[in-house]
């Protein structure tokens, strides 16, 4: 069976057209992840209210409409979920069934996606793919069944309605009692904001490269390197790395797409709003963590406690202890602290790429404040960072092991060009010479580091980790997948900084072979990056059984990172029929084409 020709509409049971699901999937392309600001439209008190709080219920309203917000100090105007961005928190059940009616009153179709819940194909929420959408003035019944429990949100898929503020939290209860205590838990959801409409973000992505990289590195900048080289070799070898860079249309300090215009918040507060979460001294504090941003990985830390992870993207894993989390796009992290002391505590968030940071405070009391830490200089990537300096060469690793990146030389656009040119004799000759250079192809020299968005750590004072990494995550509960020789997928990262394309195997979805998979089928899926940017890849529909050497504790995640020139080695088996989408989870890079679709029969 062709697999173009397996969409079914959820609606309508008749076959869904190629042409209708990549229409729907333009939507998938711009389906992504995150936003803006919990009490932005109507303004509160800046007091995180505990989930103790909240109602858990199984009937839920939504309504969708344009409304009038202010992040920066200038009108803007967001799609809000009852009339606030994020929308509210739905806080459900284990074992129960749930129906959440969602009314449109946008004047495009629209759907809502349940960010790592097992539902079933056609409550999805991808329109054009597992259901035709949700059309203005209409109001569309989501009923499932909760078959998890844990941390999760909500967010469009539906166009570019994700960045103007359609995304919420979402916690579902367990049956059983938890394997950790706590005596007050809060969500904190991390996002951002930008006044330009995501159409206009997009369209200048595809315009000028690094369009919003306000500190990339100059002519001025390489002649006064090259001016202030000791030798002849380490002139040549700056001038090298800067053609090299020039190559692949990159820049090293191109760590994210966003910009200085981008405002970062928690739970839709501003740094200047400061979000504060009460406590005692003494107790112990759980932090239900979401990053919701659409192109931004943060490093989230709360100086002077440890924070103790208990749950990766909803699922419990083994209590460890680290200072600081990095978080993709798409994750989320359950953690515990315990501050001691009667003073305030800054959970600081800085992205990964230091163009800005979110700040909420832990504190006995409203009004107080803890001292801000510095953001640290913004970071520049060599080519050794991308050329395997992580370690790892070519091979493949033990069964147990996440396996070494070998790469085509002849694949993917944007890789680490084979050989550096020689310098020119004159620095000047560097002007102008960027423009219309051959982009080499292939990642010779890559190899494989630790699964994970980071490496693995060393174990500081009392078991202490500085960050944590996929290796460190170890399931409570073992993971048997079916048995049988795996179908194995290789999915490869690839991507044209230069035009702002980005897709997998080479292909936009509308060029691409959909993967083929069976219900109960074991599937063995190589991500492989071959780009200069991390990827926090998403599945629909199934769980990752990520393969960081746990064997059968092998941690369960739906958002995987997969940084530059490494390979993760994911297992994963679909319960339901249909067709699920897999995309990376940067906003912007799936509304760019970074999109697949697994259709399971």
């Amino acid at each position: 069976m062709n697999p173009h020709n397996a969409f079914r509409g959820a609606a309508t049971g008749h076959a869904l057209p190629r042409r209708r699901f990549l229409q729907g999937t333009a939507g998938v392309a711009a389906m992504l992840a995150w936003p803006l600001g919990a009490n932005a439209v109507v303004k509160e008190s800046h007091l995180a209210l505990p989930l103790s709080s909240s109602r858990v219920d199984t009937k839920f309203e939504l309504t969708l409409a344009r409304t009038q917000v202010n992040f920066t100090g200038t009108p803007a105007s967001a799609i809000t979920l009852n009339g606030t961005v994020p929308g509210p928190l739905l806080r459900m059940h284990e074992g129960r069934e749930v129906t959440i009616a969602l009314t449109n009153r946008l004047d495009e179709v629209t759907a809502a996606h349940w960010h790592g819940l097992k539902v079933p194909n056609d409550m999805d929420g991808v329109p054009g793919v597992t259901f035709p959408g949700i059309k203005p003035g209409e109001t569309f019944q989501y009923r499932f069944d909760l078959r998890q429990s844990g941390t999760y949100w909500y967010h469009s898929h539906a166009i570019l309605q994700e960045p103007a503020g359609f995304y919420a939290p979402l916690i579902i209860d367990p049956q059983d009692r938890e394997p950790f205590g706590y005596d007050r838990e809060y969500v904190v959801m991390l996002s951002e904001w930008v006044d330009t409409p995501p159409e206009k973000v997009l369209a200048n992505l595809k315009k000028v490269e690094g369009y919003y990289n306000d500190r990339r590195q100059t002519l001025p900048d390489l002649y006064a390197d090259l001016k202030a080289a000791r030798t002849p070799q380490e002139r040549e070898a700056i001038w090298n790395e800067r053609v090299a860079w020039a190559r692949m249309r990159m820049d090293p300090t191109d760590a994210t797409d966003g910009g200085s215009q981008w405002q970062f918040l928690v739970h839709g507060q501003r740094v200047e709003d400061n979000w504060t979460a009460l406590f005692k001294p003494g107790e112990r504090i759980r932090l239900r963590l979401i990053n919701a941003s659409a192109m931004n990985f943060f490093d989230v830390s709360i100086p002077g406690l440890d924070l103790t992870v208990v749950q990766a993207d909803g699922q419990n894993v083994r209590p460890v202890k680290v200072r600081e989390l990095r978080m993709g796009n798409g994750e989320t992290y359950d953690v515990i602290v315990k501050p001691t002391e009667r003073k305030a505590y800054t959970l600081f968030a800085a992205t990964s790429g230091r163009i800005g940071f979110a700040r909420g405070t832990l504190a006995p009391e409203l009004g107080m404040e803890g001292e801000i830490p510095r953001m640290g200089s913004r970071p520049v990537r060599t080519m050794a960072d991308m050329a395997g300096a992580h370690g790892g060469g070519h091979g493949t690793a033990p069964a147990t092991q996440p396996v070494a990146a070998t790469v085509d030389p002849h694949a993917g656009h944007g890789a680490v060009p084979a050989t550096p040119a020689p310098a020119p004799a004159d620095p000047h000759a560097m002007h102008g010479g960027m423009e219309g250079m051959p982009m080499q192809r292939g990642m010779p020299g890559m190899g494989g580091v630790p699964t994970g968005g980071a490496q693995a750590t060393d174990s500081l004072a009392d078991g202490l980790k500085d960050r944590l990494a996929y290796a460190d995550l170890e399931a409570l509960t073992p993971m048997r997948l079916p048995a049988g020789p795996a179908k194995k997928i290789d999915m490869r990262l690839t991507g044209d900084m230069n035009r702002y394309i980005w897709s997998i195997n080479d292909k936009k979805l509308s060029q691409a072979t959909f993967f083929e998979a069976r219900v109960g089928e074991r599937l063995e899926i190589r991500l492989i990056n071959e780009t200069m940017m991390e990827h926090p890849m998403h599945m629909h529909g199934a769980f990752f059984v990520v393969d960081n050497g746990k064997g059968e504790r092998a941690p369960l995640k739906h958002t995987v990172i997969v940084k530059p020139g490494e390979t993760i080695t994911v297992h994963t088996s679909f319960d339901e029929p249909g067709p699920w989408v897999f995309h990376c989870h940067l906003f912007y890079h799936a509304a760019a084409g970074m999109v697949q679709a697994i259709v399971v029969k």
